[in-house]
């Protein structure tokens, strides 16, 4: 990896025990343009399968309104391909993704956004939750955090499908999906009650209840626990 990337400096961030790293690429298209470098350790069997859920809804996503991936790698440096079994006999996997500012939590951290960058942020989060579908893949995981921001042009993009699934067009896996994995601030009531039988409406309701977090400034559906949500 060291032949690849020169390292700058760490910044802020562990994604499900994968650290970021900010990092310079050597020899992309993008020139000098900054990219994050993800690290996936690979302990045991059941990290192997999350990397590799991981790495098949990657490739499958690509548009403008998710964080672009640029590369995919072993710890030599070697480019994975589409035959992901050779991942039992790595130690760690390597994603290397464009760097974004900042993320919707930190902004809003200052206190609600102007509407219009309300309406903005929310129109690039519509387009992607219409395109991820179309991808059969459930990103069960949204929330402030994970919307990554470029403040300068007003550009946000959704990121992170460490918890994403990919999902069959016969709804073959209903009622044998994992319990407990939206945040609960963002969890739709039908998620409340039927916890491993949902569909793609868990993320439309996590949207809204973003939105309205945007324009107001705080959680809306704050609790200790999902009963108090």
């Amino acid at each position: 990896m060291a032949e690849k990337f020169e390292s700058l400096m760490n910044i802020h961030g562990f994604d499900l025990g994968s650290r970021c790293m900010d990092l310079k690429p050597l020899g992309y298209n993008d020139g000098d343009k900054r990219v994050v470098i993800k690290k996936m350790v690979l302990i045991n069997s059941q990290n192997v399968k999350h990397a590799v859920r991981k790495i098949k809804i990657i490739r499958r996503l690509d548009r403008d309104n998710t964080v672009k991936v640029f590369e995919i790698f072993g710890p030599s440096g070697s480019q994975l391909t589409d035959d992901v079994g050779s991942l039992t006999e790595l130690n760690s996997v390597y994603i290397a993704q464009e760097y974004m500012e900042t993320d919707l939590a930190n902004v809003l951290e200052q206190g609600p956004l102007l509407q219009e960058h309300a309406r903005l942020f929310m129109y690039q989060l519509l387009l992607g939750l219409k395109y991820i579908p179309s991808a059969n893949v459930l990103h069960r995981d949204l929330k402030p955090a994970i919307l990554f921001i470029n403040t300068e042009n007003l550009v946000l993009k959704i990121g992170d499908f460490g918890l994403a699934r990919i999902m069959d067009t016969h709804n073959s896996h209903k009622g044998h999906l994992s319990e407990g994995l939206v945040t609960k601030w963002y969890r739709s009531p039908h998620l409340l009650h039927s916890p491993n039988n949902y569909a793609k409406a868990i993320d439309t309701w996590a949207a809204g209840c973003i939105f309205a977090e945007m324009l107001t400034g705080k959680t809306l559906f704050a609790g200790h626990s999902p009963i108090l949500t």
